[in-house]
């Protein structure tokens, strides 16, 4: 089941559930996702299970491996599970994360209000705490109704200790420091698969295993007409780069069902050569242009490759199938940067994507590359399309970058340096509103941990100079230990023909939750 509730703050206590099997079929209801909805993906930090047991100057961490001898050090950890200080252990390992729950809100678009919450089972799917690039959401109209997606961790739990670094069951890695902490003998295993968690617009929802990302994460995932999923993430927590992990990465297309599967497009890409193999197709977020078929997806993170926005061309004139997939060619999306982000330290850092129409591209910006990208272009950037090349408007930053604020129950002031994931809504009046989730800076441990937004903003869609009066507004949180990871507006306008295809039957189950706003209210 989901709850359903109405005018209730977006404040997310969670009551714990046992495992259930997987043929367990939770409440469908006709009205989880709306048309018109804003659904939004959080995740809340628990300080339970392995973590909880975690004594500062004690308990051994991953720490590392000598790439030549291949000789492990492990590290010792600095602090127990205390929300404010845990995350200082990424100090000492830098794989350091925690396994956390899911929650999935739909929301009033305009007024916040919850229409419904969806507790995902972390037994079955979870996510990592403090991975900021996690839970990015999509939402795809279907000739059966909305289904919305994204990844986690099959199986991740919660309180699990750098799960977004393990392996997949597909390869063990004996050079990945989390491997030989947690899974040293021959037969050992710490593996936890990335999984596409397609959410049915009644609230019941399956999972789909992939064999990709081994030692990093899976980020984005959409459900395309042709039935397959497209998946972005990064791998390769080692010291080496076996061909196991550099072609199992980047952009993936997967096939929904019971069968872990993922094939990689364009396998072997590279875009600066001598770059580390499989690293400059560090992708994080993913959609589907609805005006030309064609896939766009982002890398604004890590030193190698480009910091910028991508495409990949379709084979015979249709997305890339898994025997399609080598086919394909990735490329950058012409005009935007091609600087190298080793050299320059990035000029953008791109995250999220938003068409508004055929020719107009938003693009958030984390905001964490050089000068220019943290001075100029950290924020909402809107970007259109001029004889077949994109051409930078101007970047929206009135109230959002340098905003700073302090949150109950968390130690440090957090500054605003940009956005992460994105949507839109195109409005009758020639207007699009957008809203998306902030990446901050603070003096915590680890900045993924920190308390984030949701932000809004309305944009004069035909304008292509910077307008004087718009301005950011918060549109939900900040919350001590809850992350927002993604946004999606769940339109029912037509889509093309082409949406035949069949969708499967998606798995629930719920949880009891509650909202509060002055007072509490609980349903049932």
């Amino acid at each position: 089941m989901f709850v359903k509730s109405t005018k209730i703050h977006r404040a997310v206590l969670l009551a714990g559930a046992s495992l259930a099997a997987l043929a367990a079929t939770g409440e469908a209801r006709a009205d989880f996702i709306l048309n018109g909805s804003l659904l939004v993906s959080s995740t809340t930090y628990q300080d339970t299970g392995a973590v909880a047991g975690l004594v500062a100057g004690s308990s051994q961490l991953p720490g590392t491996v000598n790439k030549t001898t291949n000789a492990y050090t492990p590290a010792t950890a600095v602090s127990g599970g205390n929300l404010n200080t845990v995350w200082n252990n990424a100090s000492v390992d830098s794989s350091f994360g925690v396994t956390s729950a899911i929650t999935l809100q739909d929301q009033n678009a305009n007024t916040g209000a919850v229409n419904g919450t969806l507790a995902v089972n972390p037994n079955i799917v979870s996510t990592s705490f403090s991975s900021k690039s996690e839970l990015g959401l999509n939402i795809t109209n279907t000739s059966s109704g909305f289904v919305a997606t994204f990844m986690g961790y099959a199986g991740g739990g919660v309180g699990n200790l750098d799960v977004s670094n393990s392996d997949t069951t597909a390869y063990k890695d004996t050079t990945n420091p989390v491997t030989r902490q947690f899974a040293p003998g021959a037969n050992q295993t710490y593996a936890y698969n990335r999984s596409v968690v397609a959410v049915n617009a009644n609230g019941t929802y399956s999972t789909t295993q992939t064999l990709a990302y081994g030692g990093n994460n899976g980020r984005s995932a959409v459900l395309a007409p042709n039935g397959s999923y497209y998946t972005v993430g990064n791998s390769n927590n080692g010291t080496g780069t076996p061909s196991q992990l550099t072609n199992s990465t980047g952009l993936e297309v997967v096939t929904p069902g019971s069968t872990p599967n993922s094939t990689m497009i364009n396998p072997g890409y590279t875009s600066i050569s001598g770059d580390k193999a499989g690293k400059d197709s560090n992708f994080r977020d993913v959609v589907l242009n609805p005006y030309n078929n064609q896939l766009y997806f982002t890398k604004g993170s890590g030193s190698n490759g480009i910091d910028t926005v991508y495409t990949v061309s379709n084979p015979n004139g249709q997305l890339p199938t898994a025997a399609t997939a080598s086919q394909a060619t990735i490329s950058v999306a012409p005009g935007f940067t091609t600087d190298s982000a080793k050299t320059t330290g990035g000029n953008f850092t791109p995250f999220g994507l938003f068409f508004a129409n055929a020719t107009t591209m938003y693009v958030a910006d984390e905001g964490t590359g050089n000068s220019t990208d943290t001075g100029t272009n950290a924020g909402l950037e809107k970007w259109s399309l001029v004889n077949g090349t994109w051409k930078l408007d101007y970047t929206l930053r009135s109230g959002l970058i340098g905003k700073s604020y302090t949150v109950a129950g968390w130690n440090y002031t957090e500054t605003t340096t940009g956005l992460r994931d994105l949507t839109g809504r195109v409005n009758a009046d020639g207007s699009v509103t957008l809203w998306a989730v902030t990446a901050t800076s603070s003096g915590s441990g680890d900045n993924g941990a920190d308390p984030n937004q949701i932000v809004t903003i309305t944009d004069s869609l035909g304008s292509t100079s910077l307008p004087t009066s718009e301005s950011f507004s918060t549109y939900d949180g900040p919350q001590a230990g809850l992350r927002y990871g993604g946004v999606a507006f769940a339109s029912a306008a037509p889509e093309p023909s082409t949406w035949a295809m069949l969708i499967l039957g998606f798995l629930g189950i719920g949880f009891l939750a509650y909202r509060k706003k002055a007072s509490a209210l609980r349903l049932a």
